[in-house]
């Protein structure tokens, strides 16, 4: 599978699953995972989980605009550009999101997690 599938595979996942089940998130993170949350720093799987799911709303819709892959040796780097729609809201604000996913025998885990709203 080339590094385009699997991160439009990637993309598809993350999205959907956090839209419906922030939670199930869970098993894309390890320990060693960082994520910065709007400059906000958090370390491990299970703290990046409890933020993710702490986030102050009830529902949210992504909207995909761009994304774009590049292949780092055998890891991938993925950055993502949208529009999410929080809590029923008609104004969707944008958003980009970068991923590095990093590549464990063949399974690939969220290694750097850094989302940012763009204002302006």
């Amino acid at each position: 599978m080339s590094y385009d599938q699997i991160g439009t595979q990637f993309v598809d996942f993350y999205y959907q699953t956090f839209d419906s089940n922030r939670a199930g998130l869970a098993s894309l993170y390890r320990d060693s995972s960082m994520l910065s949350f709007e400059g906000s720093q958090t370390a491990g799987a299970a703290p990046i989980v409890a933020k993710l799911v702490g986030l102050p709303f009830n529902s949210v819709a992504h909207r995909i605009v761009t994304k774009d892959f590049q292949p780092v040796g055998s890891d991938i780097v993925v950055l993502v550009t949208g529009q999410l729609l929080i809590d029923g809201e008609s104004n969707a604000q944008q958003f980009s999101q970068t991923f590095y996913l990093k590549n464990d025998n063949g399974n690939y885990f969220i290694q750097n997690d850094v989302f940012r709203l763009i204002y302006g």
